[in-house]
This record gives structure tokens, sequence and C-alpha cells, in this order.
């Protein structure tokens, strides 16, 4: 995809949402009150061809932005020809928390949600009663489900008491690694042309990388107006993404030490990194506007040939890439090995935990058809229906078995996206694909890509135990975390802009001072025993 979803909001609820479920709204449904089956169960039969009849499935997705139509799209409409299932789409106007407030309060739940996978309303609903459990609906309807889903998958998700109640997007497995094609989208990137100009210096050492940006502004400052030797994420409340995570994993530091957990921030080498950025802010070569600067205002700079280095991740300038690679492939940005402590990045790619989880409700008109339609989208020929459109009509299989645009479609989706989405409905249909599928079907990029995608492979790593280790909102242990990640939010731009190491090591023990006082020791104690139940599920051992 060549547009970025946006980032999923945490809904946070309270149990007193859930104490007049039962008696307001639908009447729930018990465990064992399923309606008899209408078609017959087959092991590794797909259900759904069983039943085509025509039926409207309501299901509510918790992003105000999402725009999803149904019937304007020739993807979706590919679908209901096939399974005779029409999507109803229920989408939030206004807050994404409230909205969701008033269906559980009322019981009014549609046929099926998708939430963010970590949205903690997922276990009140659970408690509550409001959710089939997956597990159930395909022993008794369609068992084809354990054919294209992960086991290892199915036990992360399940809940207290044994049961899953949602499947992931955007979710790969440990044990799924070994089968696909990685895209990474964490590299350091330089524009190639002012890279070359420079002579091709080696930027992996403080002495190196300070080198190089201090002879890409004397060649270009006065050339390129405000031109920027270095772009970064945005600054917000909490840190920044290019000097927290992507820093720590560029220079390999393990989030673990013999099988315990700690603040990365207390590592040796990437304090010296923090203060090769301040000693380049230091020597003017941090643009003011970066510490203020929005990810829209960082991508229409890039697109200005103003940046020439980024610690940033490629997949947010796709747009520019294409463009400079269109005029000059010389011009566009490269992968390179940046700043490095001697050991080689550790850099996450996608974890188990995936972004969001479907769900279906109690109050389901039909739970045979939605747990079929959620198997149906979940398999290669749903994944491709979804993706690529209709064989012969959209796309064909080429002789590696793998599906592809026809010339015309692809050509379209290349170089002019929104009339493709416009055309096909692509777009919103993306919360039961398949991510092992596409990428091995995707494994070959774009040109303008490719070379940035692959600089990372070798460095990936699978990081699916430590997701979903913080503690729930609400709770002594997540008000701790919340007040240390404002305190390091607020430390950092002064760190970067301290006018001397001296200045820079004061602040940062000042603010390991009141990291501790904070109560740090209790935020790590509950989530090292997160992390341990998270290896004991996944079965590693650190």
């Amino acid at each position: 995809m060549k547009k970025l979803l946006a980032i999923a909001l945490c809904t946070v609820m309270t149990a007193s949402l859930f104490a007049g479920c039962g008696g307001k709204g639908k009447e729930n449904k018990a465990e064992g009150d399923l309606p008899e089956a209408k078609t017959e169960a087959v092991a590794g039969e797909p259900g759904w061809k069983a039943d085509t009849e025509p039926i409207t499935l309501d299901w509510y997705i918790t992003y105000s932005w999402f725009n999803g139509m149904w019937d304007t799209g020739e993807f979706s409409q590919l679908i209901e020809s096939k399974t005779g299932i029409k999507v109803n789409f229920i989408i939030p106007s206004g807050n994404e928390s409230e909205k969701l407030n008033t269906m559980i309060a009322g019981n009014t739940l549609p046929d099926m949600l998708t939430l963010n996978a970590g949205d903690h309303a997922i276990k009140e609903m659970v408690k509550a009663g409001l959710l089939h459990p997956l597990n159930d609906l395909a022993d008794k309807y369609d068992p084809y489900f354990y054919d294209v889903t992960s086991e290892q998958t199915m036990k992360w998700f399940a809940q207290e008491d044994g049961k899953t109640y949602g499947y992931p997007n955007a979710s790969i497995a440990p044990e799924q690694y070994d089968d696909i094609h990685m895209d990474i989208y964490q590299s350091f990137n330089v524009k190639n042309d002012y890279y070359e100009a420079i002579g091709s210096p080696d930027m992996s050492t403080p002495e190196g990388f300070l080198n190089a940006l201090q002879a890409a502004k004397d060649m270009y400052g006065d050339q390129v107006d405000g031109f920027i030797p270095i772009g970064f994420h945005s600054f917000t409340d909490t840190g920044n993404f290019s000097f927290d995570s992507y820093l720590q994993d560029y220079l390999g530091i393990p989030k673990t030490k013999d099988g315990k957990l700690y603040d990365r921030r207390e590592d040796a080498g990437y304090q010296e990194w923090l203060k090769t950025f301040r000693k380049a802010n230091e020597m003017g070569l941090i643009a003011d506007n970066v510490f203020t600067d929005s990810r829209q205002q960082l991508e229409e700079e890039i697109a200005q040939k103003r940046v020439f280095a980024l610690l940033y991740q490629n997949c947010d300038f796709m747009p520019e890439q294409e463009m400079f690679w269109k005029e000059d492939p010389n011009t566009a940005y490269v992968a390179i090995q940046g700043p490095s402590s001697g050991s080689e990045p550790r850099l996450e790619g996608p974890s188990i935990s995936g972004w969001t989880v479907t769900l279906i409700s109690k109050n389901c008109k039909d739970p045979e058809r939605a747990i079929q339609f959620m198997s149906y989208l979940l398999s290669e020929e749903g994944s491709i229906d979804s993706f690529y459109g209709e064989i012969g009509k959209h796309c064909e299989i080429g002789e590696d078995g793998n599906p592809h645009f026809l010339p015309e479609w692809q050509e379209l989706y290349v170089n002019d996206y929104d009339s493709f989405n416009e055309k096909t409905g692509q777009d919103p249909l993306w919360m039961l694909r398949n991510p092992v599928l596409e990428k091995n079907w995707n494994a070959e990029q774009p040109v303008y890509l490719a070379q940035m995608y692959s600089w990372g492979l070798p460095y990936v790593v699978n990081g699916s135990q430590y997701s979903q280790i913080d503690p729930d909102a609400g709770t002594e242990e997540a008000e701790i975390k919340q007040d240390i990640d404002l305190l390091w939010g607020s430390t950092l731009p002064k760190l970067i802009t301290a006018a001397s190491d001296e200045e820079f090591d004061s602040l940062l023990q000042d603010f390991f001072t009141q990291r501790d006082a904070k109560g740090w020791d209790k935020l790590l104690a509950f989530q090292q025993g997160k992390y341990e139940e998270n290896c004991k599920k996944l079965g590693i051992s650190e």
C-alpha cells in the first residue's frame, strides 16, 4: 500500500459502563445458545461457499478517519457477488471512545467490530459477555477458520478464559517469520546526489557523522534555501521516535540483559550518540525548525530537496522518493549504515500483536455467516479478491504462482493510487488481510523502494515478546509510566540543546533520579512479569 493507515487510538473504558449491559438493548446469547448450523461444516472446506444468500453485516470500524464505502468499489462488489455478504460500515463521526462507550452501555453492538488490538474495552466486553469466542464459532460453523489462521496467534490473543475473541490485522507470529519476505521500514537514509558529492563518507562513527553533516552544509547551505543537514520525527510530549526506539535499534541495543528488562536509555553507547547529536546542534547542524516541525512539514521539506540525511522511516516519504527517482534516480534517497556502536542493528519487524483486532458480537444476526466471512477474508482467495481484485479483470496469476496486477491496473496503482482506490475500493478492505501472503506476493518492490527496504533485511528481529507489556489505563503502574514518559519528553530536547557535555550529563542524571522517584522499579517489575508471561506463551527463552 502506498498510503499509511493512521495510528490507532487507544480507547479507555471504565467498568461502570458495563453495569447495566444485560438489561438494555438486545438480549445477550449464552455461550451454549448458538443457533443451529444451517450448513454442514467440513474440515478443510471453506464454509462460506455453502451459503451465499444475500445478507448485510453491520461492521463498526473504530477510526473516525475511515472512509470505507462498500457499494462503490469494484473489489467489494466482487466479494459481495461471491459470498453474498454486503457490509454496512459504521464509523464514528467524532470521538471514537464515546461512540463505542454508547454502544456498549446500551448493548447495541453491531454484528462485527474492528478495534485497536490493545483496547482495554475488549477485556471488559469479554467480562460482560458481549462477544462470541471465535473458537466456539469456528468449532460449530467453520473449522476452515483454523486452516487460515495461526495457532500461535490464536493463543496469543486468548483471554483469561482461554478463548480467543478477536483476530488481528498486520500480525506476524514468530513461527511465521521463516516463511515470509520481510520489508523493513527503518533505515538511515541520505540523498544520494548530495552524499556522493561529499565523497560518500562513513557516517557510522560520531566523528564521521558530524564531518559528513558539516560537509553537506558547507556544500549546499548556500545553494539550497533552508537547507536541513538532518531530519527527524516530530517531537511529542513523550519523546521522539528518531532519538528513542529508532536510534536504539540502529545501535543494536537489546531490550533485556540476562533475561531482565532494562531502560535502554542507560546504555553508554546510546548516551554517546545523544551527545553526538548535542554536538551537532552546537555546530549548527540541526536546524531550529526540526524541534517544531510536524511530519507533514518534514515531508514537504523532503520534496523541496532541502533535507540531506533522515533518521526517519522510509515508508513515510515514498511519494517524494518516487518523484526523485522519476526525475533522476541518482537524486533519490539511499539507505546506508548510519549511527553505530559496533553491534549490528536490531530492527524490530511486525509483531504478533499486530494493529487491530476484529470481533463478532453476541448481537450478530448471523454468527455462522460472520465467522465464515472472516475465514474467507483471511484465506488466499479472499486476500487476492480484496487486494488484487478479480483474476482476469484486475490481475493474473504469474508463472511464480503469485497474483500480479494486469499492466493497466499496475500502472494506475503505482502512478495514481487515488484513482486506483476510487475505482477498486481497495483501501477499505484491510481489516483482515493476511500479511504473510501479501508480503510474499509483493516481494518485488518498486525499484525506487527496493534498496531502502532490502538494506535492513539482515537485521530484522521479531519483538513479539515485548508486545503488550504496558499496564492497563487507570492502574497505578499506568500512571507511573505516563509520568516517566512525560518526564522524558521534556528532558530529550534539553539534552539535544544542552550547551556542553557537562550540562548534558547533569540533565540526564536528573532524569534518572526523577524516574526512580516516580516509581520506576514498580513499573519495571510489572513489565517484567508481563514479558515473562509473553515468553512462556510464545515458547521463547532469552
